[in-house]
């Protein structure tokens, strides 16, 4: 009597822990929780990917001031120079005199796909 007492509530033990177990899994499984899951992991992903553009950067830094001590490009800058500036497009008037630079406005639609690299 007593080693069917114990095969049965083993048996219903086995069962409600293999339930809990799949009914886990299925809560897992739907769609809600899967888009969780992704935008976690693409969260993870991003900042992953600013830690990198970061370091990146600091690399960058520090390689541009050696190249610049190497150079003798560390000359302190007179306040008093005008900054000089770079127009991103000069228009001339049909006739051809120069006008005052225009600048493109956005969204500027092209059709050159190569434009953004």
């Amino acid at each position: 009597m007593f080693r069917r007492t114990f095969w049965f509530t083993a048996g219903a033990a086995a069962g409600v822990w293999a339930t809990a177990k799949v009914n886990r899994k299925i809560k897992q499984l739907t769609p809600e929780s899967l888009a969780a899951q992704a935008a976690d992991k693409a969260v993870v992903a991003g900042h992953k990917l600013k830690d990198f553009a970061l370091d990146v950067r600091e690399g960058m830094v520090r390689r541009e001031a050696e190249l610049g001590e190497a150079l003798g490009l560390e000359a302190p800058v007179d306040p008093d120079l005008p900054v000089q500036r770079h127009f991103a497009v000069e228009a001339a008037e049909p006739d051809g005199r120069k006008t005052p630079a225009r600048y493109r406005k956005l969204p500027y639609n092209s059709y050159n796909r190569n434009e953004d690299h």
